[in-house]
């Protein structure tokens, strides 16, 4: 066994918070060169990777929940059984369908908490959940990161996911979470905002 093998097993949590945390913000970071053509640190950038970091540990803990119920269904007769790709893509499926969307939300929710507050931690507490979920596109967000990126592109990546060593999973999630930084942020700049809701 690695060191590597070794810490993940022993450290889940910690470990999760560092992949993901330390790779999807340099997603971050190479969104904003695809986006500007150049380098650049995104507002809050600290924060956000933080919150990366915390998605990790979650990525941590439901890879286990929905591989160990995909395996309990399969067995109760609830889900067809069958070799490691159809249970990989079993496995990818219901998370993706069950979890991201939420996870993908609650990310899209704290960047824009960190946005309007300019990175600034002193201004969070300034920054009304009004005016979040008023800022965010959230057709946007339904029609492409939920409806087009999860089919064509979540499923079949997190399918590859789960026919890895458990070991290696969350670390290709955050291989991949380099991905997802740059979709969403193109996404972002590809559809219009949606307008403030009224006070």
């Amino acid at each position: 066994m690695t060191t590597f093998e070794m810490l993940t097993r022993e450290y889940p949590y910690l470990m999760g918070f560092i992949k993901v945390g330390l790779l999807a913000t340099f997603g971050e970071l190479l969104a904003v060169r695809i986006a500007r053509g150049k380098w650049a640190l995104p507002v809050g950038l600290w924060m956000k990777a933080i919150i990366w970091g915390l998605l990790g540990m979650s990525f941590a803990l439901m890879f286990p929940v929905f591989g160990g119920g995909v395996a309990a269904a399969s067995t109760a007769g609830l889900l067809p059984q069958g070799d490691k790709l159809l249970t990989a893509l079993l496995i990818s499926t219901l998370m993706n369908i069950c979890f991201a969307p939420v996870m993908m939300g609650f990310h899209r929710i704290t960047d824009t908490f960190i946005d309007l507050a300019e990175g600034r931690m002193s201004q969070l507490g300034q920054v009304r959940l009004r005016d979040v979920v008023g800022h965010i596109d959230w057709y946007g967000f339904v029609s492409f990161v939920v409806l087009r990126t999860i089919p064509l592109f979540w499923i079949p990546a997190h399918t590859v996911t789960f026919l890895l060593p458990a070991e290696y999973r969350v670390l290709f999630s955050a291989l991949l979470s380099v991905a997802l930084g740059a979709i969403l942020s193109m996404a972002k700049r590809s559809k219009p905002k949606a307008k403030p809701a009224q006070k």
